[in-house]
């Protein structure tokens, strides 16, 4: 008898649902067009009303999941279809989705999901399934006991082939409508099966497929929703490496502006800064330096004059803070990832070189230090890391400098290698390092405040090396006394010369005392 008087009541509440939308629906077309406006503001209050019955048939205790799977949310689902009107449409999915529990939409997502691919287009299905996807979402982080449930309905790809379906039955759904529903798919996704990278690389494809054939994004809330795309699974992930393995991640980046680039750049680099990301091999590097193209490399068709200063400084700062960063205790491979950062950065043009460069530089110096005293030369195809070779890779990098010019810059970064060549017994290095800054003064440094500056450097430089023989300290020596003598001003010949005549009077293990000079 209970079964019974449960059937009849579920009855009795269904029929008032139908018969109480239709006279709902049918409000809009009566009375004079004039008065639409009134008509759709007295709708809206009746709203109210319609729910209240699928808000009973709820609270209906005996309404279990079977009732509900066999004939509750059949018949509802058919009547928002057939009825063919947008307000009713909207809001009666939303009050489905409120009302009933979360383990009824997990068993029957596929009656309730069939329903939005035949929804009028005017209706705002991306709110109505984000809300979905974010209740299941939250109904996962319960408690670990529903996850299997997710995994035994296949609760992803049932999401993923309903939104699929509704881009397609929607042809005129404006990109940011599709990319928003794939953002939220994609939040489902990194909360309910975090461990699950193929499913996170699936979505993005999907938005791939969708923005192929379109030129780079020109709607700002659309860019906005693949900025919000990007930076889910870095949020998620809190580690770059994971999202460098998604292959989609930088071919829906391709479909970004300029300056979203840009921006999006600056989003990776503050994660890895934040975590503390170490980036440890030459290929990860390689596909890092590919996402973050937007801050090396000057972007096809980008305007120079539109840059910011200070933005610019800031970006470029960014970078030289990366290569900082990046870091392998094995010798070799620490060297690879110096070669590609090297490629990468000598494309970065004039303005950004002064930035970058430095870092590569000081970088470089660091594995220096780490192999000092090995042997350097090893024959054999595999060339090792070794201190000679990294003085050359430094040479090339700083001779990059020279075309923009720097040549202050360059000749500071020419007597950090030298000191680190004399570090390591390579005399003829060293002294090849000296030559470049003294050409460089010579030809490049012509302001005398600047020729002071980098005289002193060069002294000091000069004065804590213990490597050269008699000849080759002799002509440096020369040279630099030379030079301090042709200053402009006396003041600052007389303290040039002083400072050189410390260069004969060295108190290390084997000094040089020559009181006459």
């Amino acid at each position: 008898r209970d079964a019974d008087s449960i059937n009849d009541a579920v009855e009795f509440v269904l029929q008032n649902f139908i018969e109480m939308n239709k006279l709902w629906v049918r409000m809009q077309h009566q009375g004079p067009v004039r008065e639409k406006d009134k008509r759709g503001k007295e709708r809206n209050e009746l709203r109210d009303l319609v729910g209240k019955n699928l808000h009973v048939l709820s609270q209906i205790e005996g309404v279990d999941l079977e009732m509900y799977k066999e004939n509750v949310l059949p018949r509802i689902s058919e009547q928002v279809v057939n009825c063919k009107d947008d307000l009713a449409q909207f809001y009666l999915m939303d009050c489905i989705i409120q009302v009933f529990p979360d383990e009824y939409h997990l068993q029957t997502l596929e009656t309730l999901l069939s329903a939005f691919p035949q929804l009028q287009p005017s209706v705002d299905i991306k709110t109505v399934l984000s809300q979905l996807m974010d209740r299941l979402s939250n109904y996962a982080a319960t408690s670990p006991e529903v996850l299997p449930e997710f995994l035994q309905v296949e609760a992803f790809a049932k999401f993923s082939n309903a939104i699929g379906k509704v881009i397609e039955a929607q042809v005129d759904m404006p990109v940011v409508g599709a990319v928003t529903l794939y953002v939220s798919l994609l939040t489902f996704t990194l909360r309910v099966h975090p461990d699950r990278l193929d499913y996170v690389d699936q979505v993005l494809g999907a938005c791939v497929k969708k923005l192929s054939g379109k030129e780079k994004l020109e709607d700002s809330r659309a860019t906005k929703q693949i900025v919000a795309l990007l930076s889910a699974p870095l949020e998620k992930y809190s580690n770059i490496v994971t999202a460098l393995e998604l292959s989609n991640y930088p071919r829906v980046m391709d479909y970004l502006d300029n300056a979203t680039t840009k921006v999006m750049a600056l989003v990776i680099i503050q994660s890895i800064m934040k975590n503390t990301t170490c980036i440890s091999t030459s290929d990860k590097i390689e596909a890092l330096f590919d996402l973050i193209k937007g801050l090396i490399k000057d972007m096809d068709g980008a305007q120079d004059d539109e840059l910011d200063e200070e933005d610019f400084k800031e970006e470029q700062n960014s970078v030289a803070r990366l290569i900082h960063m990046l870091h392998n205790d094995d010798h070799d491979e620490m060297l690879k990832i110096l070669c590609t950062v090297q490629k990468h950065i000598l494309q970065g043009g004039p303005k950004r070189l002064p930035f970058t460069v430095p870092s590569l530089v000081f970088s470089a110096l660091k594995l220096v230090r780490r192999l000092q005293g090995q042997d350097g030369d090893v024959t054999g195809e595999e060339v090792p890391a070794t201190p000679k070779k990294i003085f050359q890779i430094l040479h090339q990098t700083i001779e990059a400098l020279q075309c923009i010019p720097c040549p202050e810059l360059s000749l500071r970064l020419y007597l950090q290698c030298a000191e680190a060549a004399n570090d390591c017994d390579l005399e003829p290095v060293a002294y090849e390092f000296f030559t470049q800054a003294f050409i460089l003064y010579e030809e490049e440094i012509a302001d005398s405040k600047a020729q002071i500056t980098a005289l002193h450097l060069i002294i000091g430089t000069l004065q804590r090396m213990n490597i050269f023989g008699v000849e080759n300290r002799d002509t440096l020596t020369h040279k630099t006394t030379g030079y301090s003598a042709k200053l402009l001003k006396k003041p600052d010949q007389c303290r040039a010369v002083y400072a050189c005549s410390h260069l004969f009077w060295t108190d290390d293990q084997d000094g040089i005392m020559d009181g006459e000079r």
